[in-house]
């Protein structure tokens, strides 16, 4: 298998991406989470948009920039995962950029 083969999917959608890098980078513009994310901006403008829609964050603004919050208390939206609040998936990846590269699952 190569590495392009390991590359065809991936676990997280690109809405978790950038829910996940929001609640990492709260003040980014549309521009970094999108080149952060491997996605294009009108993407992640779309994804953010449906994410406010969906309650799971909203955005104030601060100058010429916005400022996103999230609602970590929302819900999963699957129906088998809706007992599931974000903040808890969030917590999963709050350390990702430390320099703990292994964590137990016990």
């Amino acid at each position: 298998m190569t590495d392009n083969d390991r590359r065809t999917w991936t676990f997280l959608t690109s809405h978790a991406r950038v829910l996940i890098l929001i609640s990492q980078n709260p003040d980014s513009r549309v521009r970094d989470l999108a080149d952060m994310a491997g996605i294009t901006e009108r993407s992640t403008q779309r994804i953010i948009a449906e994410l406010e829609e969906g309650g799971y964050l909203t955005h104030e603004k601060v100058g010429r920039r916005n400022r996103y919050m999230l609602s970590t208390s929302a819900t999963l939206r699957h129906p088998r995962e809706q007992a599931v609040e974000i903040g808890l998936l969030l917590d999963v990846f709050r350390d990702a950029g430390d320099d703990t590269t292994s964590r137990s699952l016990a």
